[in-house]
């Protein structure tokens, strides 16, 4: 491949990462083919930055075969996303989720294509020690996360001594963006605050309130996903093969009761009205309640070079002074 532009093909383009990682790649890679796929189960978009996204389901292996043939590295973006709609439709999130990532790791294994694929912080459940890293024990706490879980080790064990990957163990996301004029954003916490917010709702917060996650930026982690496609071209050149994990995250971790005061606060300052925030209770049992959630990133820094640069403070009041930012 030395000499030639690589073609990186992507799964769930259409979504609310993707569509960031389609926009980006084409933008610092115009000479890059790219190929864009998705389900359109959640994604809406048919074109990205000028590139179709294409119908695939992951799940049927000879359709996802047939699309990325000749593909040099995937980025496997595409999943039933989150712990409800998981929860409540399982057999779907195992057979897109699990299978699906298997379908896309096994063509890798026979084809020798380069691996990008992300899983949630979520795998580790209540963490034992900090700062969390990838090495950290994973004890998954609901269907979501132990699907990704499964698809972390199946990816662990395909790559060896046949492709090189990338697992990124990603914390909470977070922000919008825009594609080709039209804003992107997905019920997030802190989108969910904030869009209740500037609409004049009241915030509720889960019980305790104290419980704490870490953000990142949905554009910080675009950048990642790129700053990947770009040293997996260089290990497909040098013949690297088997998984490496990293890290994603910012250094926020703040509780979600800390998140929802922030967005009233910012809000009641640029509009002059306030907005109660509530606790209410908890309906997820298996919910992580730990008041910490420190990640360290060195690794993904070093290799990659990559850090979070966007701030959850600086994103909230971007989107209050213009929400159509």
């Amino acid at each position: 491949m030395t000499g030639t532009a690589p073609t990186i093909a992507i799964t769930g383009a259409a979504g609310y990462i993707g569509s960031r990682v389609v926009a980006d790649i084409t933008n610092t890679h115009p000479d890059w083919e790219v190929r864009g796929f998705d389900n359109f189960y959640v994604g809406a978009l048919r074109e990205v930055a000028g590139i179709d996204i294409t119908h695939l389901d992951v799940r049927d292996r000879s359709r996802l075969e047939d699309a990325l043939s000749g593909a040099d590295v995937i980025m496997h973006l595409a999943a039933i996303s989150g712990v409800d709609d998981c929860a409540s439709n399982p057999d779907l999130a195992y057979e897109v989720n699990v299978q699906g990532t298997a379908n896309v790791a096994w063509w890798c294994r026979k084809d020798g294509a380069g691996l990008v694929f992300p899983f949630s912080v979520g795998v580790v459940g209540d963490p034992r020690e900090y700062p969390i890293t990838v090495s950290h024990p994973r004890d998954p706490l609901n269907w979501y996360t132990r699907t990704k879980h499964l698809n972390e080790r199946a990816v662990e064990t395909l790559a060896e001594g046949a492709f090189p990957a990338h697992l990124f163990m990603k914390g909470n996301l977070y922000g919008h963006h825009d594609v080709d004029g039209r804003e992107i954003s997905k019920s997030t916490v802190i989108n969910f605050f904030l869009d209740r917010a500037l609409a004049g709702d009241p915030l509720t917060v889960y019980e305790p309130g104290t419980q704490s996650r870490n953000y990142v930026h949905v554009k910080d982690v675009a950048e990642a996903y790129v700053r990947s496609a770009e040293r997996l071209v260089e290990s497909l050149d040098n013949g690297e093969t088997g998984a490496r994990a990293y890290e994603i995250a910012s250094d926020e971790d703040p509780s979600v009761m800390t998140v929802a005061e922030l967005v009233r606060e910012i809000v009641a300052d640029e509009h002059g009205e306030g907005v109660d925030v509530t606790l209410v209770e908890n309906p997820r049992t298996a919910e992580t309640l730990v008041d910490d959630f420190e990640i360290d990133t060195s690794r993904v820094r070093d290799e990659l070079g990559w850090e979070a640069t966007r701030s959850i403070e600086g994103t909230i009041r971007e989107l209050v002074e213009d929400p159509s930012e």
